[in-house]
């Protein structure tokens, strides 16, 4: 069992939205790993990061990415950050990854800067520069397809997407 997608890329490339409108017109279920964490935590990610830190947060995301990778069968979003970890770009080599890119002004609109996102917490904007360039090497290293979402329109990107997975 696998994941029919796989979805990664910095928070506000769309994966969520994207990756949720892409699993109901293939039929599948959707599910994205923050969610899971926050479930499993029985807090909302902020608080993980602030009670417990950063490291704890990403020792339990591993563990769920790898779950997820292992078991569920529909279209998945990875957090912004899952990549970072070298186990977890090595699991995703087996599976369809679809890397949602996009640039600092279209994040920017889309999470504003910085509510609820604790890695954004000081000087947001700086931050999620960053974020991009340090992240956009390991998202095209796992990536099987790159879908850029800036200036798009969401039903633009989703066509796109669906297109590229029923090759």
């Amino acid at each position: 069992m696998a994941p029919v997608a796989v979805f990664v890329g910095v928070m506000g490339a769309g994966k969520s939205t994207i990756g949720e409108a892409v699993a109901a017109e293939l039929g599948v279920a959707f599910a994205d790993t923050d969610a899971i964490i926050e479930d499993r935590a029985g807090k909302p990610i902020p608080d993980i990061f602030v009670e417990d830190g950063e490291p704890a947060f990403r020792d339990l995301e591993r563990r769920i990415v790898a779950e997820a990778l292992a078991t569920f069968d529909g279209v998945l979003a990875l957090g912004g950050g899952a990549i970072l970890d070298e186990d977890t770009r090595k699991l995703l080599a087996g599976h369809t990854v679809v890397y949602l890119s996009v640039e600092l002004a279209d994040a920017i609109k889309r999470v504003g800067l910085g509510a609820g996102r604790p890695l954004l917490a000081i000087n947001p904007r700086a931050t999620l520069r960053h974020l991009l360039d340090q992240r956009r090497p390991l998202y095209l290293e796992v990536a099987t397809h790159a879908v850029a979402t800036d200036g798009r329109e969401e039903a633009e990107t989703i066509a796109e997407v669906l297109t590229l997975l029923r090759r």
